[in-house]
């Protein structure tokens, strides 16, 4: 069997971990310590996510979206594929080297989806760049740290927190949505979305599609008003 190939790591800020990237022939795996966050060969959940949210959005005029964060693309590329040419698509990325690793090693994996001229990227806290402007987007997509109950830093637990919450909703348009994407079910979660003012659908989806994989969930929340 071919090893696994250390390609880069890099500090997450807010946190003691660190991220990295490997390699073992055409697969990649994007791992926090010994915990593999993302893996190329299981990507149906995260296309999923911005398939079912864009559908929601895409014949609105000049759809804005927030994509937060960045993972192997699929995730960015999936939204491009459903949204128009005059649509704007920012994508938030906390950690930098996930957004070189997308340019110099895993650009190929989605179709080189930053190179769209559609897209902007912000290296930051996606946190901050929700309380910029109110009403900016009309969807809202949030695949940070393995969802409601992360792994890698405290600070990302703010984003599902009744204020973060709040901050993604007045971030919204009306009727906009806030996509959720989740390694694992949560029942306290879909209530604080609901006690947010929104109204929400779970999807439960498979890792793989048709091949199978871990069920993770997808929480497709709708402003209401």
């Amino acid at each position: 069997m071919i090893p696994w190939e250390l390609l880069d790591q890099a500090p997450v800020a807010g946190s003691a971990e660190v991220l990295s990237l490997w390699r073992r022939g055409n697969e990649y795996s994007i791992r926090i310590g010994r915990q593999e966050l993302m893996n190329s060969r299981a990507h149906h959940s995260e296309e999923m996510l911005a398939e079912l949210t864009c559908a929601k959005v895409r014949d609105r005029p000049a759809p804005g979206v927030l994509i937060a964060g960045l993972g192997m693309g699929y995730t960015l590329a999936a939204a491009l594929r459903q949204l128009p040419a005059e649509s704007r698509v920012t994508v938030a990325e906390l950690v930098p080297a996930v957004v070189h690793w997308n340019q110099h090693h895993l650009g190929t994996l989605a179709g080189h989806p930053l190179d769209d001229q559609r897209v902007r990227v912000v290296e930051g806290d996606v946190g901050k760049v929700l309380r910029q402007e109110p009403a900016a987007y009309d969807a809202i997509l949030l695949d940070v740290d393995n969802g409601p109950e992360g792994l890698t830093s405290r600070a990302n637990d703010a984003l599902y927190s009744p204020a973060g919450l709040a901050a993604a909703c007045t971030a919204l348009r009306p009727q906009g949505v806030l996509a959720v994407w989740s390694a694992h079910p949560c029942a306290s979660f879909a209530k604080r979305l609901g006690q947010a003012g929104f109204a929400v659908e779970e999807v439960r989806l498979r890792a793989r599609g048709r091949l199978g994989g871990g069920r993770h969930t997808v929480w497709l929340a709708t402003r209401k008003g």
